[in-house]
């Protein structure tokens, strides 16, 4: 049977809004009030940090911080890789989302000749590159450098050579070349994106499950024909931004809110379906930000909630292999 192993990312560095590092404690306090001792069951491990290097004078202007991300996505890398290894699953709590580019390659690094299916539950797309973001936040960019997408067609920016360099050396971490294919991504309430996201999505047939399309059509309908769309795959990776529930409905408390969103039991249906597919080996959770929750600690309390029942469903499925 495979242990889960609880591993900690405190890092905010790809993000344009500080206060995620702090993602991690919020959700421990929120189970500390709620009398449950999670933190206590599982086994886990602190990722170092250098959140820092915020402070330093910003080079790099179309990709923040990228020298330092680099670094905080090859650490992450390397502890998905040595878990699964060991016949683990992870659970990642990041604090922003460029941490993803870290677990895909872990992935990847540890079974490289096996197709990795991502389920990328959020409100963003995260498929920009240094050449198309408007804003120079990675935590918009863990796609494209898993897919070592550069989108030179739709370029806007001007990046010089040493940003070029880095973003070279960010898209080969874990192994050289792309980690997934466009037919390995299924996205969950994506639903604020820009143009040159919108024209990637649209010409690579990357499908987009909104909320009104699950509410509509059906959650089960849904749920089977992304999991039909990601049959090819050997193994997934769920990847999911507490930023894709509904801000008005939960919380502010997430770096880039935005509003008609799923709610906290419709993520938790979309994540325990995938699990239940018994091809789920790594599971991550990221962008709480309790300084921008003007709810108290709601965000992290949702997000806890749901990790509870997503690490029960996983204990469920884990058992039910030993037991086959």
């Amino acid at each position: 049977m495979k242990e889960i192993i609880v591993i900690k990312n405190r890092s905010d560095v790809g993000a344009g809004t500080r206060g995620s590092d702090l993602g991690i404690d919020a959700i421990e306090i929120a189970a500390i009030v709620k009398g449950d001792h999670y933190f206590n069951y599982y086994d886990f491990e602190d990722v170092p940090t250098e959140n820092e290097t915020i402070y330093n004078k910003v080079k790099n202007s179309f990709a923040l911080r990228i020298d330092s991300v680099i670094n905080q996505c090859s650490r992450v890398c390397e502890s998905v890789l040595r878990n699964l290894l060991f016949n683990k699953f992870p659970i990642v709590l990041s604090g922003d989302h460029s941490s993803a580019l870290g677990s895909i390659s872990g992935i990847k690094a540890a079974f490289p000749e096996k197709k990795i299916g991502v389920v990328w539950i959020d409100a963003h797309a995260d498929i920009h590159s240094p050449y198309t973001s408007p804003t120079g936040n990675i935590h918009g960019m863990p796609l494209a450098a898993a897919l070592s997408l550069d989108n030179f067609p739709l370029q806007v920016n001007k990046v010089d050579e040493e940003t070029e360099k880095l973003w070279n050396k960010m898209k080969n971490i874990g192994i050289p070349g792309p980690k997934i294919t466009f037919d390995e991504i299924v996205y969950f309430g994506v639903r604020d994106t820009e143009e040159p996201e919108d024209i990637t999505i649209a010409k690579n047939g990357i499908k987009n499950y909104s909320v009104h399309e699950v509410r509509y059509r059906g959650f089960e309908t849904c749920i089977n024909e992304a999991i039909d769309r990601l049959k090819h795959c050997d193994f997934i990776y769920i990847s999911f931004d507490v930023d894709s529930m509904d801000c008005d409905l939960v919380s502010d408390g997430t770096g880039t809110p935005v509003p008609r969103g799923f709610d906290a039991d419709e993520v938790t249906d979309i994540i325990k379906s995938f699990i239940n597919t018994e091809k789920v080996i790594c599971f991550e959770l990221v962008e709480v930000n309790p300084l921008l929750d003007t709810k108290g600690n709601k965000m992290a309390e949702t997000a806890f909630e749901i990790l509870r029942t997503v690490t029960n469903t996983i204990e469920v499925v884990n058992k039910n292999r030993v037991d086959a």
